[in-house]
């Protein structure tokens, strides 16, 4: 039969129709129930007559809650780390590095890397003292020093950072001349820059450190770099030719102070050999002087012999005696005997054989003997062929 064939005034086969029954939405009381009773089933409790579960039951829920809780408050901080502890949101404590534990939604933990050395910059067009404009850049190392400070002190502490290093650098540059920030003085410009900084950045306790600062490479704007290129380069000539010159005096120095030492010692030796000599001639007349007391003409003759001696060894001229009446024509190659030193006794043979004498007039005489043979002794041997004179 069909299912919208008649039967029961075809009621009973209609699924459109209503089968005469009332349906009421289901009761939430009911089914919470329902799941109460199941849950206190599994933990082994029953129901009591006034429908509350047991104790039992209700302290295995709180038992495992509590384990949950305590799980969930165990923490780590790294090596590099501090951890910065808050209770119901004010600061608390700081923790070292370790594995750490923390009262869950009572305490709040936030690590804080205070080992890593961070970096910013700072750049920009700067006008200098003299009024030029260059471009600078700084890049700034720090890192963090106080994990509350950095925090809780200021609300960005980088971002503060950055701005006092951009104010810093402008204030130092704007206090120097342009050809100290290119070149010569960039290492009174760092260390100036860093001093102001570390001042600007102390009150505001945003513990950070500046580990260092390094100032990069300035250079002026590009529409007259060729000039200030050229303008480095005479400074760098200008250096450069400085430096030789001091290597040069480096050099040369020494050499004119031993010169001088050595001037001055042959200035004490000879200031030593006038004065020994002198001391030595004082001597010799001290010595003298009893013998001239005693024989004047003797002593007198025998002064003007030794000093006439010492005069003619040193001339350059020869004294020839011949007797009276000689017609003897004698020849001296004085530029030869002048190069034998002027001894008192030439080689035997040499003079001789440069002696040229007429054939008539040569007699071999004591005379001429004497003048071949000692030709600067020979007016020294007698003391009849001078005149005694007054010395």
């Amino acid at each position: 039969m069909a299912w919208n064939e008649p039967g029961n005034g075809g009621k009973d086969r209609d699924p459109w129709s209503n089968s005469g029954k009332n349906q009421a939405p289901p009761d939430l009381d009911k089914l919470l129930r329902s799941l109460m009773q199941k849950v206190s089933s599994v933990l082994g409790g029953g129901r009591r007559p006034g429908g509350e579960f047991s104790l039992l039951g209700l302290a295995v829920v709180l038992a495992v809650v509590v384990v949950v809780w305590a799980v969930s408050g165990f923490y780590t901080i790294k090596e590099a780390e501090r951890g910065v502890v808050t209770r119901f949101g004010k600061f608390h404590e700081i923790v070292e590095p370790g594995l750490r534990w923390k009262a869950t939604f009572i305490d709040d933990v936030r690590p804080v890397d205070v080992e890593s050395v961070q970096s910013l910059s700072a750049s920009g067009f700067m006008l200098t003292q003299d009024e030029n404009v260059v471009r600078v850049e700084m890049d700034v190392q720090y890192r963090v020093a106080d994990p509350r400070e950095y925090l809780y002190s200021v609300t960005n502490p980088v971002d503060s950072l950055s701005q006092a290093t951009d104010s810093a650098l402008r204030y130092v540059v704007g206090h120097t001349n342009m050809d100290d920030v290119l070149t010569k003085g960039r290492e009174k410009v760092r260390q100036d820059t860093w001093q102001v900084l570390e001042q600007i950045t102390d009150p505001y306790k945003m513990g950070l450190v500046v580990v260092d600062v390094n100032f990069l490479p300035a250079r002026p704007p590009e529409e007259v770099k060729d000039a200030f290129d050229d303008a480095i380069s005479a400074q760098e000539d200008e250096e450069r030719f400085i430096r030789e010159a001091e290597a040069y005096a480096r050099e040369v120095e020494p050499k004119a102070r031993g010169q001088v030492k050595r001037l001055e010692e042959e200035a004490l030796g000879y200031k030593e050999q006038a004065v020994l000599k002198a001391n030595g001639e004082v001597a010799r007349f001290n010595q003298l002087l009893p013998q001239y007391l005693a024989a004047p003409e003797l002593t007198r003759k025998r002064l003007y012999l030794e000093t006439m001696e010492e005069i003619y060894q040193k001339a350059n001229k020869v004294l020839v005696d011949l007797p009276e009446g000689s017609n003897s024509l004698v020849y001296l190659p004085l530029d030869k005997l002048g190069a034998t030193g002027g001894t008192d006794k030439p080689a035997s043979g040499s003079t001789a054989a440069r002696l040229s004498t007429p054939s008539s007039n040569y007699s071999g005489d004591k005379s001429t003997s004497d003048t071949a043979d000692g030709v600067n002794s020979s007016p020294l041997r007698s003391s009849d062929r001078f005149s005694s004179g007054r010395y």
